[in-house]
């Protein structure tokens, strides 16, 4: 994954609350972020990320997500899934 040109992720130009913070958290660039992305094809989604990345949206969304919820979300597009269940439309 690559920073933007001038080594800020980019977040405000983040397409969604989503991308923002999986940019923000993975320090990547908001455009390497799509629903398919996953720690398999992000170096930088590895198990301490992904336990930031996991708070980081429950701050956001106020929410608690539940150890089945979280062994779920082994995409973006899975965490969206998610937060649509629980009733967050701007996931």
């Amino acid at each position: 994954m690559q920073r933007a040109e001038n080594g800020d992720v980019g977040l405000n130009f983040a397409r969604d609350n989503i991308t923002a913070i999986f940019a923000g958290i993975l320090k990547v660039d908001p455009s390497a972020i799509n629903d398919d992305s996953s720690p398999e094809n992000i170096p930088e989604w590895d198990s301490v990320a992904a336990m930031h990345l996991v708070a980081a949206i429950e701050e956001r969304f106020g929410i608690e997500l539940s150890t089945r919820e979280i062994m779920s979300m082994r995409t973006v597009g899975l965490v969206r899934s998610v937060l649509r269940k629980k009733g967050i439309e701007d996931a």
